[in-house]
């Protein structure tokens, strides 16, 4: 299981400010869309820079342009990028043809999915690598969330990452569905220690 670290912050200086900190806890550094609307391909040049051997996604969330977008970001340096389940497979796989041909991965975002089932079984033979299940995880809702993980686990075989508010109540939770990477943002970059909260669910991984 792998951590991926959300960066979700409007000011770039501050966003690498934080990342100096725990960066050497993140498997993946991801430059959120807040940042990319502020700072464009500039944030994403930025981490790129400052982390040159860590694997930068950049959460462009596509859903139109895929080719150009996808080698606007695979020059920018990002090793990963976003395009949404809900747009059309013909910009699905515009994106991932002109990603794959410049050494980039795509991750499909479900949260605007019609059939998230659907999604996940077509995901593969449009190129996609990874599936991005985007929901937020609460002990009231807490059997939609399992419906959901199982109607995407039971449609594919690609890795599937998380992304549900993730915290220290809920972390426990969300990894006994086994993902193959959790994402944390707030939780980390917004706590008081950031670095003791990244060490905190690296460790975490690190024991299963």
């Amino acid at each position: 299981m792998k951590l991926q670290i959300s960066f979700d912050i409007l000011d770039l200086d501050k966003a690498l400010t934080v990342a100096q900190d725990i960066a050497q806890y993140a498997d993946i550094i991801e430059i959120g869309t807040i940042l990319i609307y502020n700072h464009g391909v500039h944030a994403v040049k930025q981490f790129k820079n400052k982390f040159p051997d860590k694997i930068i996604l950049a959460d462009t969330k596509i859903v139109d342009r895929g080719k150009e977008v996808a080698e606007l970001f695979a020059d920018a340096g990002a090793n990963w990028i976003t395009v949404m389940a809900g747009t059309s497979q013909h910009v699905i796989h515009a994106t991932t043809t002109a990603a794959h041909n410049n050494n980039v991965k795509v991750m499909f975002d479900l949260i605007d999915s019609g059939s998230i089932g659907q999604s996940a079984m077509e995901a593969k033979n449009l190129g996609i690598n990874a599936l991005l299940f985007h929901q937020p995880y609460s002990e009231k809702e807490s059997l939609l969330f399992l419906d959901k993980w199982d109607m995407i686990k039971g449609n594919t075989d690609l890795p599937i990452f998380v992304s549900a508010k993730i915290n220290r109540e809920n972390v426990n939770k969300i990894i006994s569905i086994k993902p193959d990477a959790i994402i944390v943002g707030v939780g980390i970059t917004g706590a008081q220690d950031s670095a003791q909260e990244a060490q905190y669910f690296a460790n975490l991984i690190n024991k299963l």
